[in-house]
């Protein structure tokens, strides 16, 4: 009843990062297939984290009825928490987690000509008694960052896969910031810094061969090639 049916060839490859529906822990639902280009980030970050989700479109407008079933069986599911995305007036994320006491994460969708605010306005202004957490427009990695840390509180590999996460922030960024500066000016120094922060965000990591995969594809958009 839940699996989203993904019509089209390029969404088809999203079913890659989604498991059997009575493991999963994290919902993530979306009010319309549209939304899936901004989802996917959510469903490519979890997979990435190893955390089992599952993924289907329900509407708050066009299928209210759906919807409740969603949300009231939601814990006894066994989900943990949901991720919900919507856009224009955004009533998912809000219906959704008035129905369920599991924590609701709400991704603002822009999809209108007020590009995403109507949307972040809509999910943030709660009322007392029914919170939801707000991410930015269009930021679905972070809500799956946020509902992994929200189970990792109970789940220490989780946590120490996220802990690998957090530390390659920061490298990434300072790393990046020194290719630019050494493409322009040397461009062999600047393959050697790739490589420097290269070793010391994957030291110790689980997914190395992931990471190296991701960095050196930033590296390449940034120095244009120009290092090598």
């Amino acid at each position: 009843l839940y699996d989203l049916t993904l019509m089209s060839e390029e969404r088809s490859q999203l079913t890659d990062h989604t498991t059997e529906l009575e493991t999963a822990q994290v919902g993530i639902i979306m009010g319309s297939d549209s939304d899936l280009r901004v989802m996917q980030a959510a469903a490519d970050m979890l997979g990435q984290l190893d955390v089992p989700f599952e993924m289907t479109i329900v509407s708050a407008h066009r299928t209210p009825e759906r919807m409740m079933k969603y949300a009231e069986s939601a814990r006894e599911r066994g989900l943990k928490t949901i991720i919900a995305g919507a856009g224009g007036a955004a009533h998912l994320p809000g219906m959704v987690a008035s129905m369920t006491t599991l924590p609701v994460i709400g991704v603002p969708v822009a999809v209108t000509a007020l590009q995403g605010q109507d949307s972040l306005l809509s999910i943030v202004q709660m009322p007392a008694g029914i919170p939801v957490a707000t991410v930015a427009i269009d930021n679905a990695a972070n809500a799956a960052l946020l509902a992994a840390q929200i189970l990792a509180v109970s789940d220490p590999l989780l946590a120490e896969r996220l802990h690998q996460a957090h530390r390659a922030v920061p490298a990434a960024c300072c790393w990046r910031s020194d290719c630019q500066h050494f493409a322009m000016r040397r461009p062999r120094q600047c393959c050697a810094k790739q490589k420097r922060w290269l070793q010391m965000v994957t030291e110790g990591a689980a997914s190395a061969a992931r990471a190296s995969r991701s960095l050196t594809a930033r590296h390449a958009s940034f120095c244009g090639g120009r290092c090598r």
